[in-house]
């Protein structure tokens, strides 16, 4: 089991960064590897929605399909997978301090297809891309 975690400070309101983070649509701006991303659920986002993403991941193409399991407005957004190649769960916790917000991302990963892609090789591929995606939702979101 891979776990991930890192924070960036974002000079955005925190319901600028949740609601942009907490819409699959937007995935593929600033998450590296994300082509294609959407929600397959009708109306607000609540628990128990779902998504799709299409990407790839160490040089492979990935369908995966998400639960959302945790929604707190503005303050946590969490899914975890139900199909795809990756077993995970991702928690992306906010706080608010004078007009930035503090955005911290923890994932725990594992390999579920029988792949030869080792945890060690996982988890050093998966921090450097969150540490990047961080900063590219910065300068997205800061632009």
């Amino acid at each position: 089991m891979v776990n991930i975690t890192s924070s960036i400070n974002i000079h955005r309101p925190v319901t600028q960064v949740f609601d942009f983070i907490s819409s699959p649509v937007n995935d593929f701006e600033w998450q590296h590897g994300t082509l294609a991303s959407g929600r397959l659920s009708k109306g607000a986002i609540a628990l128990g929605d779902s998504f799709r993403s299409v990407g790839h991941l160490m040089g492979r193409r990935m369908v995966s399909t998400y639960e959302v399991t945790e929604y707190v407005p503005n303050r946590e957004y969490g899914f975890r997978t139900l199909t795809g190649p990756l077993v995970s769960r991702t928690l992306f916790t906010l706080e608010s301090k004078l007009g930035k917000t503090r955005i911290r991302i923890v994932t725990k990963a594992r390999t579920e297809d029988g792949s030869s892609i080792t945890d060690r090789k996982l988890e050093k591929y998966m921090q450097r891309d969150l540490k990047d995606n961080l900063a590219i939702l910065k300068t997205v979101l800061e632009e």
